[in-house]
């Protein structure tokens, strides 16, 4: 442990020569020499998963063959090979229930912590697996095997992940964090950092002065690469909403991660998970990017969705184009460009809803508009009969199917919106495009239309940062409810 006293003002500025902010305090670090430049947030965190992933297989696979074992199984060699073909679900299972990011949030994130998921990932993977072992090489599986498989599985998946845990602290060392608030809570943690090693946390550098001075990018961005920055923790900041949410938008693009010791903070978003050091409450944030992993289970849900719902409702696909060309002229589909993940513009599509040429009166429709960010109207003169019940059904979305398929839309995401309406947003708002856009999200969810433009941007913006597999799976199945209500129908 370090007292106080050890704590040494930075002399020396950055190499570019701007000066850092003036109440940088630098913590001599425990871990010296190539240790540290392996314990980066990507490399640490790759491996940390790759590792649960590889444990999480070992264990449930032996849990399978002893199970076999003690019940008799016939074929059992036949049998294991092809009960490996699970592997690819139990993956798939355990990734929806977070055992692979949980960690990135939780500064104190232990086993211990993931045996209430595992419990039902076991539970529930065991039910999928008995109909599927009924297909391999011995027929019907008994009762006892799955039951026998349950339990081994409870114990081994827990044990197996402490082992793995245990071996990636000894290959990447503690996360070097820079700490932000005033000193004396920042020395407190310091303090409470260095008497619990197994928190992982190395903290190196402490900035007691306006949190302004470093929420720009290019200030942190300096810090960060000066101390081989891994987390950043915030602590008593009194700093506004807008300077922490800079910050926050900084530190995403910088790969780092954050926690959060609370005074009064209004927690941001559902995914927050509540960690402690030695009784000090932290809360974490989602990791800066989304994994690979996770990208990919992403997208391989909007292919086969889309894939899905596109195949089964082409014959009202059909219904709907006769339609809309019988009730008014012009083209079954409106096109129209939007902005999409990083900026990049592309083209929507969807059923045409309006007269033809509508757009060229935007101009004076929002000028009695409810809301001056977009056209909101009780009832906009727009809009053709067909039109009015393909909104209400929300069936004039479909089309978006086919953004989804190519990857320009994802079935959950931030609502994309025209350039014009984009560019209303700046800051931190900015954040909302770092996933794709999606057909449906919070704010379709949530009320659609009864949300303001402001609402709509944070909201977004939440789901970015707490962004989940199994969010994306709730707001899918809250869906379908809310269009069956038209609630915020425009």
């Amino acid at each position: 442990m370090t007292d106080d006293a050890n704590l040494t003002p930075l002399i020396s500025p950055a190499a570019n020569g701007h000066s850092l902010p003036s109440g940088l305090i630098v913590v001599p670090a425990i871990l010296t020499g190539d240790r540290q430049l392996k314990a980066r947030h990507r490399g640490g965190a790759r491996f940390r998963r790759q590792s649960l992933a590889l444990a999480d297989g070992v264990a449930l696979m032996c849990s399978t063959a002893v199970a076999m074992a003690l019940t008799g199984v016939s074929s059992y060699g036949a049998e294991l090979a092809w009960t490996c073909l699970s592997l690819i679900g139990w993956y798939l299972l355990f990734t929806a229930y977070g055992l692979y990011e949980r960690q990135e949030k939780r500064i104190s994130h232990s086993t211990v912590d993931d045996i209430p998921q595992v419990f039902h990932a076991v539970i529930l993977g065991a039910l999928v697996l008995w109909p599927f072992l009924d297909f391999g090489p011995s027929g019907r599986v008994k009762v006892s095997t799955i039951y026998l498989f349950a339990m081994f599985a409870l114990i081994g998946v827990v044990l197996a992940r402490a082992i793995a845990r245990s071996y990636v602290r000894w290959v990447f060392p503690a996360e070097r964090v820079l700490i932000l608030g005033k000193a004396q809570l920042s020395q407190i943690l310091v303090r409470k950092m260095r008497a619990h090693p197994e928190y992982g946390l190395d903290p190196v550098a402490i900035v007691t002065g306006s949190l302004a001075e470093v929420c720009e990018f290019a200030d942190l961005e300096r810090l960060a690469a000066l101390h081989r920055i891994d987390r950043i923790m915030l602590a008593d900041t009194g700093a506004d909403t807008n300077e922490l949410l800079r910050l926050l938008s900084a530190s995403r693009h910088l790969l780092l991660n954050v926690s959060i010791v609370p005074t009064v903070f209004e927690a941001m978003g559902p995914a927050i998970q509540v960690g402690d050091l030695e009784g000090v409450t932290v809360l974490g944030l989602n990791p800066p990017v989304l994994p690979r992993t996770a990208r990919i289970v992403k997208r391989a849900i909007d292919i086969i969705g889309a894939g899905f719902i596109l195949l089964m409702s082409s014959p009202l696909l059909m219904l709907i184009a006769v339609a809309i060309k019988r009730d008014s002229p012009g083209p079954v589909l409106f096109v129209q460009r939007r902005v999409g993940r990083g900026d990049r513009a592309f083209r929507i599509y969807k059923f045409r809803t309006m007269h033809d040429r509508a757009e060229e009166h935007r101009e004076e429709v929002i000028a009695n508009s409810e809301d001056p960010h977009w056209v909101k109207l009780q009832s906009d003169p727009r809009v053709t009969r067909v039109g009015a019940l393909l909104r209400k059904t929300s069936l004039d979305e479909l089309p978006q199917l086919w953004n989804v398929l190519v990857g320009d839309m994802s079935l959950v995401g931030p609502r994309p919106l025209p350039e014009a309406e984009d560019r209303q947003i700046e800051g931190w708002g900015r954040g909302r495009l770092d996933l794709t856009p999606g057909i449906t999200g919070y704010w379709q969810v949530l009320g659609r239309t009864s949300i303001g433009f402001t609402e709509m941007v944070k909201l977004d913006y939440i789901y970015v940062t707490n962004w989940s597999l199994w969010t994306d799976i709730r707001l899918i199945l809250r869906t379908l409810p809310v269009v069956l209500r038209a609630r915020g129908v425009n």
